[in-house]
């Protein structure tokens, strides 16, 4: 292996793993319950940090901490004005400066979280407010602060014994497999600013948690660049390709997208477009589609920049390249091949039946 190989791999390795808990601790923790002002539910602030008994403390830190460990990508605080004006930016600096401001600070915290729900479809929920300790980031041992939002409550059963009888009734409770959302504020800052890492496991209102209650924006990395581009391909891919040409384009353009990033350690976009289009009007197609993408994401995406390989095998496996049909029948296309759909399936209509059809040539099944 070479020395620049070497390097390249290093790199990567920690692009895949962006934290480390393995020293972590769980210094304060406190939950209060958020309401929705557009529905009038209220909220409620607990006075006390929670204290663990030993089997909660070692369920809770990992529940915590596992949406982040395989984070490709970082934020930073972000302000139309002035940064030192975001909320969470000045309220997560007060509990890293100040021991005694952590119980009144996060309920600050909770009262902007309430402020951003302006509609119907933003939940109310539990929220956990973390400081915690040991967070290994890049090599630096650091704090960190966590905010999280429990949106949906799960059904279990609770057993309990009454007059020599053992019964069970349902109840409702936090599932310990996923946090709805949550944010880590790494006490580190680089030239961009504080260091910042989130999740979102329910889409419906990412917009709520990022853009109005964070307001944090991608780092200007790498990795960024590599996601809002992929995330370019595949809208347009969805919106356009599919829409006008079917399934199978769709899905081709979409294999042939990443198997350039795979082939490409910097992406340019003539060379992208050069590449995968055939006919001019389809990359006057896609011109057109990347302005009205950055105007609607509010972003500019740079027409060369370096791939972050671990952000394209992130996203590959995001992405389904299936053709469903209304007959019950699905053809799944494997990504790693884009040429195996152009040179292997065939797409036409049958007038005496009036339906489309797919013509599939093999040599041998698996």
């Amino acid at each position: 292996m070479s020395f620049y190989t070497e390097m390249i791999s290093i790199v990567v390795s920690i692009f895949q793993i962006m934290i480390s808990r393995r020293n972590a601790s769980i210094a304060k923790c406190i939950l209060h319950k958020v309401g929705n002002k557009f529905n009038s539910t209220k909220n409620a602030f607990s006075e006390n940090e929670i204290h663990f008994d030993e089997a909660s403390y070692d369920l809770m830190l990992p529940f915590l901490l596992r949406p982040f460990g395989s984070a490709v990508q970082s934020y930073r605080f972000n302000h139309h004005a002035d940064i030192s004006l975001n909320e969470i930016n000045t309220y997560s600096s007060q509990i890293f400066t100040d021991d005694d401001a952590f119980i009144e600070t996060s309920k600050h915290i909770v009262k902007h979280l309430f402020e951003q729900s302006n509609s119907a479809q933003i939940k109310t929920g539990d929220v956990l407010v973390v400081l915690f300790e040991g967070i290994e980031f890049n090599e630096i041992t650091t704090n960190a602060l966590g905010i999280f939002k429990i949106e949906n409550k799960v059904n279990f059963f609770q057993t309990y014994l009454e007059n020599n009888s053992y019964d069970v009734v349902v109840q409702k409770g936090i599932s310990s497999k996923k946090v709805d959302k949550g944010c880590l504020i790494l006490n580190q800052s680089d030239t961009e600013g504080r260091i910042i890492l989130s999740a979102d496991n329910n889409n419906y209102d990412a917009h709520y948690w990022t853009n109005h209650f964070l307001n944090i924006k991608y780092a200007d990395d790498a990795n960024s660049h590599t996601q809002q581009y992929i995330a370019l391909c595949k809208d347009f891919s969805e919106e356009v390709l599919k829409t006008s040409y079917g399934n199978q384009e769709q899905n081709n353009f979409l294999a042939k997208t990443i198997d350039f990033f795979k082939d490409h350690e910097t992406v340019n976009i003539e060379t992208f477009k050069d590449e995968i289009f055939e006919e001019d009007k389809h990359k006057t197609l896609f011109d057109d589609y990347k302005k009205s993408f950055e105007s609607d994401m509010d972003i500019v995406i740079r027409n060369q920049f370096d791939v972050a390989e671990a952000v394209v095998k992130k996203e590959k496996k995001k992405i389904k390249t299936e053709i469903k049909l209304d007959t019950n029948i699905q053809i799944k296309l494997d990504i790693d091949a884009p040429e195996a759909s152009s040179e292997y399936l065939e797409r036409g209509y049958d007038e005496e039946k009036k339906m489309h059809y797919y013509k599939v040539f093999f040599n041998a099944e698996g």
